[in-house]
């Protein structure tokens, strides 16, 4: 063969795996923009999963979304949400074909590591008044110490009302900070592998130092910051009992990179993929042909359990209250449905290559990466979607010129991790990862490029606008 049909051969059968920004047009870079600023919004206005939740809500009624209430009548082209305990969130808009011919899904999570009180949070010590905390989902602890802070979140009273707590959020507000080991005094702290470094116990927010009363007096600290809170918040100690409260970095998303290409902020796992979740769906123009549904789950940050998580029968029973306006069986729905785990991956990261598999690991700027397992070790915890459903999501997303890659999240063990998948798929559900390379994963200031955002949109919407399912 000559050079040139070498050249085609190479074209023809091997894989060519390009920049995002070597295969988008301009129109479409000119989109993105806009997009990652609605998204840096989001992020600003959604710190817990509460707050996340309000504002899908918030998103979801200025386009014409309404609570659906079991038993209404839904015909095509009706929109209609619920809110589950005010912290997972799951929306329809009704298709043209029946449900017992299966969705298209969507789903995605919005809580995200962090700092929960405990119970009883508020002591005293050498003056200094602190706060508790027991650490929530698969942090680093030794990233949350010495970065501010704020406390948001719940105290449920007695009585049956409810005082919001926002310190350090707003203008002119203070921050709280977990304190560290000085260099100098840090030798043997040093030692130790970085897991150990700074114990669990240790991370207590400081929130005061200033004393009542008279010098003779006890908790003289502790009673300050508690008349504080009361005249703010019209709570008392035993008050904690019943609360819930989050410390979450007190930073806004904001571009990253001279040339603004990247987006730092807390919480891109995984609300940059129920961001796009979301507004894919909020963004159908038209009644899709099958009915196309969103889930923003809670909780799959320790396991996906409890009421509000992916393994909640809130799910199943928001499907079958839809399935039961047409007649239909859930059963039926479900075997025919399919979803997109709209879920976070690890972006390459040079600096620290060793971990990765170049040839299967997701890179900045190539696009929304799918994962067609997850898991640890021997693929443990992994829904392990198969061909044809790769296939089918690879045609999908050609077919709308969408950026994408397939990777793995790290080398074989590694180490690894879960999504919601193997919930879905758990339910009958054909289903396969896709999400935003995430660099920093889990830490107080991830980085996601702004190209990655916007194609994980373009793919949630390709999904929501498919003519037929998978099978």
């Amino acid at each position: 063969m000559d050079k040139p049909e070498i050249k085609e051969l190479k074209k023809k059968l091997l894989s060519n795996r390009k920049n995002g920004y070597d295969r988008l047009d301009a129109a479409a870079l000119e989109h993105m923009e806009p997009y990652c600023r609605d998204y840096m919004a989001y992020l600003d206005a959604g710190k817990t999963e509460r707050l996340c939740a309000a504002e899908s809500v918030r998103l979801a009624q200025e386009k014409g979304y309404r609570p659906f209430i079991p038993g209404m009548e839904l015909k095509p082209g009706d929109k209609v949400y619920v809110c589950n305990r005010g912290k997972a969130v799951m929306l329809a808009h009704i298709g043209r074909a029946p449900l017992d011919q299966g969705v298209q899904i969507a789903a995605a999570h919005i809580d995200s590591p962090r700092l929960d009180l405990k119970p009883n949070p508020l002591y005293e010590e050498s003056e200094v008044a602190y706060l508790k905390t027991h650490y929530y989902g698969g942090l680093r602890k030794y990233q949350w110490v010495t970065i501010p802070l704020e406390l948001r979140g719940v105290v449920a009273l007695k009585d049956g009302t409810r005082a919001e707590v926002n310190i350090g959020a707003d203008a002119g507000d203070p921050k709280l900070v977990i304190t560290d080991l000085l260099p100098h005094l840090g030798m043997e702290q040093g030692k130790k592998p970085l897991s150990e470094a700074v114990p669990g116990e240790s991370l207590n927010l400081v929130v005061g130092s200033r004393p009542m009363g008279d010098e003779e007096d006890t908790n003289r600290v502790k009673l300050a910051v508690m008349q504080l809170l009361y005249e703010k918040y019209g709570f008392t100690e035993d008050d904690f009992t019943s609360a819930e409260l989050e410390a979450v970095p007190a930073a806004n998303a904001c571009d990253i990179g001279l040339d603004r290409s990247m987006i730092g902020a807390y919480g891109h796992d995984d609300r940059v993929c129920g961001y796009a979740a979301l507004r894919a769906l909020l963004d159908l123009d038209e009644t899709p042909a099958r009915t196309a549904v969103c889930m923003l789950a809670d909780k799959e940050e320790i396991g996906s359990d409890g009421v509000t998580g992916m393994q909640s029968a809130a799910f199943d029973t928001f499907m079958e209250d839809l399935c039961a306006s047409q007649g239909a069986t859930l059963r039926r729905c479900y075997e025919n449905s399919f979803c997109l785990s709209a879920d976070v991956t690890a972006a390459y990261d040079p600096d620290y290559g060793e971990v990765y598999e170049k040839r299967n690991a997701a890179y900045v700027n190539y696009g929304v990466g799918l994962c067609k397992y997850t898991g640890a070790r021997g693929k443990s915890g992994a829904s392990d979607a198969d061909a044809e459903t790769v296939a089918y999501v690879r045609g999908l997303l050609d077919s709308c010129g969408v950026v994408w890659q397939i990777a793995e999240l790290g080398k074989v063990d590694a180490g690894g991790g879960g999504t919601v998948a193997a919930y879905m798929a758990n339910r009958n559900i054909t289903t396969l990862d896709a999400g935003v390379p995430v660099l920093s994963m889990h830490a107080p200031f991830e980085t996601v490029a702004k190209l990655d955002c916007y194609e994980t949109y373009r793919a949630m919407k390709a999904v929501y606008q498919a003519e037929h399912g998978v099978r």
